[in-house]
């Protein structure tokens, strides 16, 4: 009942032989009354749903019967904010920023451990100073000794042209130990045009200045920076004639040119050049062969040595032919 003394009576009633059941006539006409103003309400329409609304419904229960894990969207959506975070940096070259960066915040967790690097003890340099050494293991002020990469900066070390080998030791808590290997200058190496400080085994090692090296053997041409070193250990065996010697020229990567000081140039065949050698050098020993008015010697074939005169002694030499045969037709009249 409610509050007026009144029973409760359904709003849409089922069965209207119920209304007129029992009860006043009054109340018997109201519910008659109710029941002929109700009109049934007709079931809604389903709005209409498109084909794309359709193919996402699809994809939900799609991804819904997968059951995946709880938390994998999550961390898909971090993948993919990582991935975007790197190909930005990758694109921007950022990437040495970066790892400069994350260096930078390890050297100070370890040195903030007490593992600063403090002292760095050096062997076997010669023509490296200690600050080359030291920029190339990658060692600065801020280094610490716990993520010190001794194999990292033995590699780099031996980038470096001088270096043929090297070694790094870390002595806890906070030392250094650096040896190295450095290759001995050769000789001096020209191709095209420029000059290099080279190695026995042909290695460059520095542009050439003019400051260092300048009682260094010059050779000359492609090729000769590998072939030097057996070359001039023949020509080691004639000192007399090594200290005449300008440059040696390797002609056509074949053979061996000797361009001396005097400007004599000597041509040496192709093989056997120690013979050639041995055969210069007596004749320059008897006969003062490279004191003459010469400008080649050709040694090239072994029985046999060409000598070019330069033009003053051809020009007297054809002057003293005709007056031999001046003289010669005069005495014969």
């Amino acid at each position: 009942m409610d509050g007026g003394g009144r029973l409760a009576e359904p709003l849409t009633p089922t069965d209207p032989s119920r209304l007129f059941a029992g009860g006043t006539a009054e109340r018997r006409k109201r519910a008659q009354h109710r029941l002929s103003a109700w009109k049934p309400q007709s079931p809604s329409r389903p709005a209409k749903v498109g084909p794309f609304a359709r193919r996402l419904n699809d994809w939900s229960n799609a991804i819904e019967a997968l059951n995946l894990p709880h938390g994998l969207g999550a961390a898909a959506s971090a993948l993919i904010i990582c991935s975007s975070i790197a190909y930005g940096i990758i694109r921007g070259d950022h990437l040495a920023e970066v790892n400069a960066s994350l260096e930078d915040a390890r050297n100070s967790l370890g040195n903030a451990m007490g593992l600063h690097i403090v002292a760095v003890a050096l062997s076997g340099q010669k023509q490296l100073s200690r600050e080359d050494i030291l920029a190339g293991a990658g060692v600065t002020d801020r280094s610490s000794l716990l993520f010190f990469d001794v194999g990292a900066a033995r590699e780099r070390l031996k980038n470096n042209p001088w270096i043929s080998d090297a070694s790094v030791q870390t002595l806890y808590p906070d030392r250094l130990q650096i040896g190295i290997t450095e290759r001995e200058a050769f000789a001096l190496w020209q191709q095209n045009g420029r000059v290099f400080v080279i190695s026995g085994d042909g290695t460059s090692l520095e542009p050439y200045t003019g400051q260092r090296f300048t009682n260094l053997p010059f050779v000359v041409g492609e090729g000769a920076e590998t072939r030097a070193k057996e070359f001039l250990a023949l020509l080691d065996r004639h000192p007399e004639i090594k200290r005449e010697v300008r440059a040696s020229v390797l002609v056509a990567q074949r053979r061996w040119n000797l361009h001396l000081r005097n400007g004599i140039d000597v041509r040496l065949p192709e093989t056997d050049i120690e013979r050639a050698l041995d055969q210069f050098a007596a004749l320059n020993r008897d006969d003062k062969l490279t004191s003459r008015d010469i400008t080649a010697i050709d040694l090239r074939l072994p029985d046999r040595v060409t000598v070019q005169l330069s033009e003053t002694a051809a020009h007297a030499r054809e002057e003293v032919i005709k007056a031999k045969k001046t003289k010669n037709k005069g005495g014969s009249a």
